[in-house]
Formats: structure tokens, sequence, C-alpha cells
């Protein structure tokens, strides 16, 4: 993930897992990405959706779900979830 993020993100992005993937006991579900990115994002729905993506085809079709955080972006209650529980990769 983090070669993904490297690659379509800009530099000094970060990527954390977080929610239910990170309990060994849970079983299905969706994988939760937090994109951390130090710049502004002028497309983030592009942004977010080509993580997504390419994501979707390292989890094999698994859905991922990918929130980014920039300093442009209003923050939201799931920015903290996640900055707060997530596990960064």
């Amino acid at each position: 993930m983090r070669a993904l993020v490297a690659e379509l993100a800009p530099a000094g992005s970060s990527v954390r897992l977080f929610g239910s993937r990170l309990d060994d006991e849970a079983r299905g579900g969706d994988v939760d990405l937090l994109v951390d990115v130090p710049l502004p994002v002028e497309r983030p729905a592009v942004l977010g959706a080509m993580i997504a993506a390419r994501a979707m085809r390292v989890f094999a079709g698994r859905k991922v779900d990918v929130v980014l955080r920039a300093p442009n972006l209003a923050e939201q209650p799931i920015h903290r979830i996640a900055m707060q529980e997530g596990v960064l990769l």
C-alpha cells in the first residue's frame, strides 16, 4: 500500500489502515484506508478513486474505502478516528 500511495499521491503522503480489518477475529468487511497528504489536493475525488481502484486489485477485489486528509479538506470525525485507531503502514 505504501508503494501504491507513493506512486499516486504527492511526495510525503502516508497511509493508515483502520476499521474492522484491524480486528483479526472480524470476518469480511471492506478495507478502510486513510491517506494523509501534506499538500492541498486539487481533485480529491479523483485521487481517492484512483487509490481505491488500484488497492482493490491488490486485495483481490475486496472493497476498499479511501479517506483523504489534506490541508485543504475539511476535517471530519472519521479523520480523527482513523488517526487515533489506525495503523501506519
